[in-house]
């Protein structure tokens, strides 16, 4: 008999290959593509971060994330800034434009778990947003990249 890890490798595996509204695939008329919603959503829970700390966050280097930066920043969704606790570093921001299209965008995946869960009782939801939670968390403990939560 199969570890029940196989099945849920299997419906990870599938559920990574689904985009509920990020541009590219079936999706192009979203706001905002995968990396930079990634990138938003941990700015705006953190605040203001610097390359180095991007870097620590996600686990990419520093190249790889100049390049998401630069086009957030070409986009109008980011803005580098002096860090506030007086750091050498700078930081980046999310703009007005950035937060706006961001809370659009969330709001739009909302919309579709809400048509793909339209049949579940909220408690079903709840536990498994609570599962999801627990999975995530145990990823980062082993990752050692906690993300914060709002």
């Amino acid at each position: 008999m199969a570890r029940p890890t196989y099945e849920v490798e299997y419906e990870q595996m599938l559920l990574g290959r689904h985009e509920l509204a990020h541009k590219g695939g079936r999706h192009k008329a979203a706001l905002l593509d995968r990396s930079a919603y990634i990138l938003l959503s941990r700015i705006s829970v953190q605040g203001p971060m610097s390359i180095g700390e991007l870097s620590d966050a996600f686990g990419l280097d520093a190249s790889t994330l100049n390049r998401q930066t630069a086009a957030a920043m070409h986009a109008g969704l980011i803005e580098r800034i002096p860090d506030p606790a007086g750091g050498m570093a700078r930081k980046f921001r999310m703009s007005d434009k950035g937060m706006q299209l961001l809370a659009e965008q969330r709001e739009r995946v909302v919309h579709v778990l809400d048509r793909v869960m339209h049949d579940w009782p909220d408690e079903d939801i709840a536990a498994f947003a609570g599962y999801l939670k627990r999975f995530n968390n145990s990823i980062e403990d082993l990752s050692r990249r906690p993300w914060p939560r709002p």
